[in-house]
């Protein structure tokens, strides 16, 4: 018997490329897995960051038309409380669902045209186009006020007492908390019997505030329509060093009581259904 060749298959020579073909095609399969399961997961990424910024959009959107919106404080007459540049944000939960009180600072439309033309404003780019429909950048193309709610329905409003101060349904007011140092209420005297559905209002600065007492000459009187307000300034969002909630001073308007029982008379609305019965 011949020895053996150790080289001898018998007439069959392995392909040494096989296992080297079958790595090779494994590899390259599982790098496509790779790439397809990459790719997966930027789109799958990309669809969860839409949705979120879709969700954003609408929260936003639904927030500024419900709960706030946002302004910002272009004149000194509500000085040192808000001062020029703020942003505030305000609560359109007042006056309805929430009734107003006294001290409230408010934003109302300018509907009985104290503020002089604001000429044309652009609209803008996109993006503030954007920001001013989610309610993050306030609205240039519409006039409004802020101001400091100081009688309303029904109250008798009167400046001034002995010492500058004044009077709401009998009770002078202390307003150091918030009034501008500076302030004279003496230079527009007036005794005003706020109507029902209106409110009298006044600038923190009262030197440098064409408010209320500026319009008594007018056909509103210088009252404002309660449904003008568009809501209560709540917070200062902008600048960053100014954040912060504004109040309404309770303590100013505690002592002031209903009035008809200041005056021992009805308010208006109610005394005029009374004569017409």
């Amino acid at each position: 018997m011949d020895q053996d060749d150790p080289k001898d298959t018998g007439g069959y020579q392995p392909d040494a490329s096989g296992p080297q073909k079958r790595d090779r095609s494994n590899r390259d399969r599982k790098n496509r897995e790779r790439k397809n399961t990459g790719r997966n997961s930027l789109l799958s990424w990309l669809k969860e960051i839409a949705t979120i910024v879709a969700v954003a959009v609408v929260l936003s959107f639904l927030i500024k038309t419900f709960l706030f919106r946002a302004f910002f404080i272009p004149s000194t007459s509500m000085e040192d409380t808000l001062e020029v540049d703020d942003r505030i944000f305000v609560n359109l939960l007042v006056p309805q669902p929430f009734a107003l009180t006294r001290g409230d600072v408010v934003v109302f439309q300018d509907d009985l045209g104290w503020l002089p033309p604001n000429g044309s404003h652009g609209a803008g780019n996109w993006f503030q186009q954007f920001l001013t429909f989610v309610g993050l950048m306030p609205d240039a193309s519409q006039q409004h006020l802020v101001k400091r709610v100081i009688g309303l329905g029904g109250d008798h409003v009167i400046c001034c007492d002995a010492d500058g101060r004044i009077s709401v349904n009998g009770v002078p007011l202390n307003e150091e908390p918030y009034l501008a140092p500076g302030s004279d209420n003496t230079r527009i005297p007036f005794d005003v019997t706020v109507p029902e559905g209106k409110i009298w209002v006044m600038g923190d600065n009262r030197n440098h505030s064409a408010d209320s007492r500026e319009h008594q000459d007018e056909a509103s009187k210088g009252f404002v329509d309660v449904e003008s307000v568009e809501g209560k300034a709540s917070v200062i969002a902008w600048p960053l060093d100014r954040l912060g909630f504004l109040g309404n001073y309770p303590e100013v308007f505690d002592g002031v009581p209903a009035p008809s029982s200041a005056t021992g008379t009805e308010p208006p609305a109610l005394a005029r259904q009374n004569e017409s019965q």
